[in-house]
């Protein structure tokens, strides 16, 4: 009787380990995105499902993936290393705009920093018009936000570096800067980070109806809140890794909940191996490596994926044996499950309901595998 009620128990415990593990199924969308670089989840053609953009370095066409039976549309062609796009309706026709940043390199000197806006022609999925508004050196994260809480959003443009800055110490001011549409002057946000500034996460930090964004780069993570003064304000949230320059900070980053405490999810260093979670107690983050095995992490996304109240934390990195991973808190530690076999080296990953039915599912683009795959969440 005791051997059976252990055996019983054992079973329990292993049921309970199987229920808390999420099952995906993968779907492969393109196995041709040269340098894929960036996804963006976003309903391009206004039917209510979120479609999927895919922008890759070392193509010369933007590309849109119509859910849901992902056909393929180009929306731009010509373009050279586009490095980052960012897609917001602020003319309110129910279809986005795109800004994006192209003509791109690590080297400053040789990074012309081209940004663009591209706005459709009446069908989104024929070829878009695109305007050039600005050229600032290494143009590289762009994030539309609503900073003074108007309901209308500005673009802001992080570039990687200085204009001046050269490798490997990349010393230099980094000028973060923003735009009003359709005047597209550029206006200084701040000039304070130094070296690489490679995160960029948009939040209302304070609950108070006001985006505020987060920077990640060598100098650690910093919040920045637009004030009813017109001006910016700038607050240390941590240094991120301890590592001497050019070796610390913070490379990218995002923001969850657990149970209603907000945690914040980073990978550090700059293109690093450490997958990071920053917790507050008494006004102090405290910093916990909960993975160090990652090679050239380049992704950090957070989601309910199981509707439990808490969210997982997505990564993904391009370096072999490539990967994407999604860790869980139990209460005590985070749980690493992996997504995949290999075959995907993520350069970015998003979150989205793709499939309408409630559960938020994964889509990544892969740098090295040239893919774009969404994975189905199929729950527990």
């Amino acid at each position: 009787m005791r051997k059976r009620a252990k055996a019983l128990c054992i079973l329990w415990y292993a049921g309970v380990a199987l229920s808390q593990t999420l099952s995906f199924e993968p779907h492969t969308l393109a196995t041709d995105l040269t340098g894929g670089y960036q996804v963006v989840a976003y309903d391009v053609n206004h039917d209510g499902k979120p479609d999927l953009i895919a922008l890759a370095s070392n193509m010369s066409e933007l590309v849109w993936f119509e859910n849901p039976g992902w056909q393929r549309h180009v929306m731009a062609t010509g373009l050279a290393r586009m490095i980052n796009l960012a897609a917001y309706d602020f003319d309110g026709d129910g279809i986005p705009e795109i800004a994006l940043a192209y003509g791109f390199s690590n080297n400053a000197a040789q990074s012309v920093g081209k940004l663009a806006i591209l706005h459709h022609k009446g069908d989104p999925r024929e070829l878009w018009e695109m305007k050039e508004i600005d050229q600032l050196p290494t143009s590289h994260r762009l994030r539309w936000a609503d900073i003074d809480g108007s309901g209308h959003k500005v673009l802001i443009n992080a570039p990687l570096t200085a204009a001046d800055a050269v490798a490997p110490e990349y010393r230099g001011h980094v000028p973060l800067v923003y735009y009003d549409p359709g005047q597209w002057k550029r206006r200084l946000m701040s000039d304070a980070e130094e070296g690489i500034v490679h995160g960029i996460f948009v939040t209302d930090w304070d609950g108070n109806g006001r985006d505020d964004i987060l920077i990640g780069g060598f100098l650690g993570i910093h919040l920045y809140r637009y004030g009813k003064d017109g001006k910016w304000k700038r607050d240390e949230i941590t240094k991120g890794d301890p590592a001497a320059w050019p070796k610390g900070g913070t490379s990218d980053i995002a923001v969850g909940a657990l149970k209603g405490e907000r945690f914040l999810a980073a990978i550090e260093p700059w293109h690093g191996n450490q997958v990071v979670v920053y917790r507050e107690a008494h006004g102090v983050w405290k910093r916990e490596v909960i993975d160090d095995t990652l090679l050239d992490a380049h992704t950090v996304v957070t989601g309910d994926l199981d509707k439990d109240g808490s969210d997982e934390i997505v990564v993904g990195f391009r370096g072999k044996p490539y990967g994407v991973y999604l860790y869980k808190y139990d209460g005590e530690h985070w749980k690493r499950q992996a997504l995949g076999s290999g075959d995907m080296a993520a350069a970015a990953c998003t979150i989205a309901d793709l499939d309408g039915d409630g559960r938020l599912d994964i889509a990544c683009i892969g740098s090295g595998t040239h893919n774009l795959k969404w994975y189905r969440n199929m729950g527990r």
